[in-house]
């Protein structure tokens, strides 16, 4: 775990949680924003939408790594409108405060706010991608590659970070290779309470 100390406590909180595909970013930023009574905006649910106004069909679980999910990457490469409407969304509600962004883009474009990268090796991702789609192994790593690699381009073009790679932006980095989701959500929640909101800690 690597974590900074914020300057001070937010009075509006606006937590961002990020991380590569199948590391459990989506999962830590549901729990976190259900235990502190926050709103939960995902950019990839937001992005679905535009998908579906655009005629494609975001429906089935695992949609992204799909044939379809995979066109419409191969899309918002050639048209950046779709993530800059997202992400002009996105930065208008972490405005508004008391929020959980699950997003891959604002810990880069968003100031302030409490970053957190979930983090776990490419080795984990593939199996915990395979497992969740119900796919073989050479099958995830087919799609985890081609996704990652679409995906890092449209953010390295857009707004010029490196996903995956600069981790300037974040206020904890936890590496979640050997933890389960509970132990990823109280690991997040423990320091939440304790650096970010400033609680003081109770003898058990």
């Amino acid at each position: 775990m690597v974590l900074k100390q914020p300057k001070k406590t937010p009075k509006n909180l606006a937590i961002c949680v990020c991380g590569l595909t199948a590391s459990g970013k989506s999962t830590v930023a549901r729990k976190v924003a259900e235990k502190y009574n926050l709103r939960l905006y995902s950019g990839g649910d937001a992005l679905k939408t535009l998908a579906q106004e655009a005629g494609y069909t975001p429906t089935e679980r695992g949609w992204w790594e799909s044939k379809e999910g995979l066109k419409f990457l191969s899309r918002r490469l050639d048209d950046p409108e779709f993530d800059k409407k997202v992400d002009t969304k996105l930065l208008e509600v972490a405005k508004e405060g008391n929020v959980v962004l699950d997003s891959w883009t604002m810990p880069w474009l968003l100031n302030g706010g409490f970053k957190v990268w979930i983090d776990a090796s490419k080795k984990t991702r593939i199996k915990r991608l395979a497992k969740r789609d119900n796919i073989n192994i050479k099958k995830a790593s087919q799609v985890l590659e081609e996704k990652e690699e679409k995906t890092k381009t449209i953010y390295k073009r857009l707004y010029g970070f490196h996903l995956g790679e600069d981790f300037s932006p974040f206020d904890l980095i936890l590496d979640t290779d050997k933890l389960n989701a509970d132990e990823v959500f109280q690991a997040v929640s423990l320091v939440i309470d304790h650096v970010l909101l400033r609680k003081p800690q109770t003898n058990q």
